[in-house]
């Protein structure tokens, strides 16, 4: 296997801890509104949003850790799945998955 297939493949399991993460954590009424498909697709547009933000170019605090506007990260991906017609999404709901994708993070420690 090349080592761009090993990093794919890698790339691909982290994204499913995610995604199992995520499902873990939402409250329950959201965990009925989200497929696992619609998990995967904002987990995509938000590294996008991380991307275009300048999140990733950004200056850590003295414990490592990056300020994200987690208002602003939910109300883009609510404008992209609008966009794209993907599912009927409100800021609202996609703050609670922007936090539980943080979560994950944070829970890697």
């Amino acid at each position: 296997m090349s080592s761009l297939d090993e990093e794919l493949l890698m790339d691909a399991e982290e994204d499913a801890r995610i995604v199992a993460h995520i499902q873990q954590v939402l409250p329950q009424e959201l965990k009925e509104k989200f497929t696992e498909d619609d998990l995967y697709y904002f987990l995509d547009v938000l590294s996008e949003y991380y991307v275009h933000s300048g999140a990733l170019d950004a200056q850590a605090d003295d414990e490592g850790y990056v300020e994200i506007d987690e208002e602003k990260a939910a109300a883009y991906l609510e404008k992209t799945a609008r966009k794209d017609k993907v599912g009927d999404f409100t800021a609202e709901d996609l703050l609670f998955f922007v936090d539980a994708s943080l979560s994950y993070d944070l829970s890697e420690d």
